[in-house]
């Protein structure tokens, strides 16, 4: 069988994400019943350790080999570790330590490091597979107390700062190609991750200057991507239209947030997500692209349903951290 080059299990993902913050918010049982008796079963379909290090594709194993992106391990890996700090059931660490290694097995020398976005197309290194690396690596060495993981945290987060930060307005390009051209394309999503991953590096290591790198990208995020729209409550300030991108986006915003008290980021996300909820959603309570209107689609994609989930429930623990 052809080996299948479109991922497919992202918004699956999203789900997993959405339920790993509502346990961590409740710690009620019915979503940890959730994780472990439906979504994670689900989710091993999915995990190929007959390439190793083991890692999870884009299609269901049964289905033959499909690509292995990095950055999609990341997430995962990524919610293994909140699932672990929320459980302290060590199976989640070891399998988020699995993924760490498939991810980092994506490393290599040319372009003097960096990871790449795809096992099989390795002809760029991207943000959105760097910068999140950086955010595991860092919050492994949370877990663990591990020097090699603060190490590698620091030495991706620096590979991605210096190849893919632009410094016109301290937001992050999307890739760059093996020949050294630069996509400059812009995503919420991978801004965010460094804002993240610049705030554990301070909280970490105490260098006051990856706080003051999260802050002047969390406001060059701002004024590149916010938009004013008129809407039927008045004009709102609006994050563009890419749901999960921006609820990625804040984690770092949130993150940031708890460290310097800067609200103005975090409120805006609010105020949309409630305008979104309140004013946007279809007969089913279903979301489209769209955070300032209403989508004319007859169908809705999961992902961007499923990441207002963990934005809700991300909102709310904003709320309950700092009164």
């Amino acid at each position: 069988m052809p080996e299948f080059q479109v991922k497919k299990w992202r918004p699956y993902s999203g789900v997993i994400s959405g339920t790993v913050a509502l346990y961590a918010l409740t710690k009620e049982q019915k979503y940890l019943d959730l994780m472990e008796k439906r979504l994670l079963p689900g989710l091993e379909k999915y995990l190929d350790r007959s390439r190793q290090p083991g890692g999870y594709q884009s299609y269901p194993t049964f289905a033959g080999r499909s690509d292995r992106f990095y950055d999609d391990n990341v997430w995962l890996a990524l919610d293994f570790c909140s699932l672990y700090a929320s459980t302290k059931n060590k199976r989640y660490l070891d399998n988020a330590v699995e993924t760490y290694d498939f991810v980092y097995s994506g490393w290599d020398g040319s372009l003097n490091g960096g990871i790449y976005w795809c096992e099989q197309k390795k002809t760029s290194k991207n943000t959105c597979s760097n910068a999140p690396s950086a955010v595991l690596s860092a919050r492994l060495y949370q877990l663990t107390g591990d020097e090699k993981f603060l190490s590698r945290a620091i030495e991706t987060y620096l590979w991605t700062k210096k190849k893919l930060w632009d410094p016109a307005d301290f937001v992050y390009w999307d890739n760059v190609a093996l020949n050294g051209d630069i996509d400059k394309r812009k995503y919420t999503y991978n801004s965010g991750q460094m804002i993240e991953a610049g705030v554990l590096l301070f909280q970490l290591t105490g260098d006051k200057e990856y706080l003051v790198d999260a802050q002047k990208t969390a406001s060059g995020v701002y004024q590149h991507f916010t938009t004013i729209e008129s809407t039927v409550t008045g004009s709102k300030v609006f994050y563009p239209d890419s749901p999960w991108f921006n609820v990625i986006l804040f984690r770092g915003l949130k993150a940031l947030f708890l460290v310097d008290g800067n609200g103005k980021f975090v409120q805006a996300m609010m105020e949309n997500a409630h305008y979104a909820w309140n004013n946007t959603a279809d007969e089913n309570n279903l979301l489209g692209k769209s955070w300032s209107e209403k989508s004319t689609q007859p169908y809705k994609w999961l992902l961007d349903n499923a990441c207002m989930i963990e934005l809700f429930a991300e909102l709310a623990d904003t709320h309950k951290r700092s009164d």
